[in-house]
């Protein structure tokens, strides 16, 4: 149970109707992050805005790359809802549940390419130490042959899942693993 109240859909006004209604077309679903925000539906609808703006633009930054990062920003902050969510959706582009488990573990203990690796070591700088964080990350990335429009998209995941993770955390938002599957990537 989250800690403050929610709105279920068959309880819904109006504008929160139409909202979930948006969410489940989109996305196939509703999930518990958007669900706690059901107090405040202009708030939802803006949330969902900025997800699938920064989760589904196209840009240098691959899907498969955006879940790795969201995975990564989520398990730094300790954030169980996201990571669950995130991991099922690199599952599906990855198909190999173990590495994804050891991603969120440890990213240390995966192989991964320099240019992921890039952007990893600025997503969890940003994310643990951001007053720490340095034109030299930057340069890491495009050392990689990432362009200021990834950069600018890597930066827009790892703050969009730190601002998520705050929501979940903060609010007691939980996951059932029948809410974790089954969504449109």
């Amino acid at each position: 149970m989250p800690w403050i109240r929610t709105i279920d859909e068959s309880s819904a006004g109006d504008d929160l109707a139409r909202v979930y209604e948006r969410i489940r077309g989109e996305r196939g679903k509703l999930s518990n992050i958007m669900r706690i925000q059901s107090l405040h539906p202009a708030a939802m609808q803006a949330h969902m805005d900025l997800y699938m703006a920064v989760m589904f633009q196209r840009s240098g930054i691959s899907r498969e790359e955006r879940e790795l990062i969201a995975v990564v920003v989520s398990a730094a902050n300790r954030c169980a809802y996201c990571v669950s969510h995130h991991a099922a959706a690199l599952d599906a582009y990855w198909k190999d549940e173990a590495r994804v488990l050891k991603l969120a573990e440890d990213h240390r203990a995966v192989e991964l390419s320099p240019r992921t690796l890039a952007m990893i070591e600025y997503a969890e700088a940003l994310t643990r130490t951001p007053g720490e964080v340095t034109e030299g990350h930057i340069q890491a990335m495009r050392d990689q042959k990432l362009t200021d429009e990834d950069i600018l998209a890597v930066n827009l995941v790892v703050a969009y899942f730190n601002f998520v993770n705050r929501i979940a955390l903060g609010l007691g938002v939980k996951h059932s693993e029948e809410e974790v599957g089954e969504y449109r990537y």
